[in-house]
């Protein structure tokens, strides 16, 4: 088994391939993983790697109060993860690819990153300024009736779109065109759909592009259900899951 380290960037969110990461970085260990990505040649792909929380916090109390008013302050590449980081994350995350790295005159970071590829994560290192990860990539393989089934989530999406745009009260934008091949569409779809964190997560680890696409177009049809039968959503990306401060 080939595996590489790469510095780890934990969210309350889920990344996919292909899909695009704007990020506000702040806190200092991150401040300090940028430095590092920054001295990789701008010819070279500048990568870290995306995990979704699974428990702990975002943002690590910096001071009395901040974020959490019975927080105390922590310190180091952990903060916020206990004792053993690793269980603190989902083991399998997507790689970023940092596009852009722009350093603000108040050291903080404007970063727009890629998706690329799917990693399992076997080992966190926290012994250094940022987290790193030993981490095994995964193969995306198509599964069966991949292509039927992608055109079976298209269809079923272009109505959730509908749905979603006439409960919200908002006209829905035509002529946007929609990829075929079947791994786009469930990354796509995974990622435009108003889903929480945990049911992202499960659409990223599927061991298949089939069977993620099958679980979503289970999951469209019962969200189009629900969106059918409200007059309205309001505030619905507010309440559906959890507020990244990065």
């Amino acid at each position: 088994m080939t595996t590489v380290r790469l510095p780890l960037f934990p969210l309350n969110s889920v990344l996919y391939p292909g899909l695009v990461l704007p990020l506000n970085v702040f806190e200092e260990r991150y401040r300090a993983l940028m430095r590092d990505l920054l001295k990789t040649p701008e010819e070279e792909s500048r990568r870290f790697v995306v995990v979704a929380i699974r428990d702990g916090h975002e943002v690590a109390p910096a001071a009395p109060g901040l974020p959490d008013a019975t927080a105390v302050p922590e310190r180091g590449a952990a903060a916020g993860f206990g004792t053993d980081p690793l269980k603190s994350f989902h083991t399998v995350g997507c790689v970023a690819d940092a596009a852009t790295i722009r350093e603000r005159e108040d050291g903080t970071f404007e970063v727009l990153a890629t998706g690329t590829t799917r990693v399992r994560l076997l080992s966190v290192d926290a012994s250094g300024p940022f987290l790193t990860g030993e981490l095994e990539e995964l193969t995306e393989e198509p599964g069966d009736e991949a292509g039927a089934l992608a055109e079976g989530v298209l269809r079923s999406f272009r109505q959730y779109q509908k749905r979603l745009a006439g409960a919200r009260e908002r006209s829905l934008a035509t002529g946007t065109e929609l990829p075929d091949e079947p791994a786009v569409v469930s990354y796509l779809v995974a990622a435009a759909m108003m889903l929480d964190t945990p049911t992202k997560q499960r659409l990223l680890q599927a061991p298949d592009t089939a069977s993620r696409l099958r679980d979503e177009l289970k999951l469209l049809r019962a969200e189009t259900a629900i969106i059918r039968n409200l007059p309205s959503l309001p505030a619905a990306d507010l309440t559906r899951g959890p507020t990244s401060l990065n």
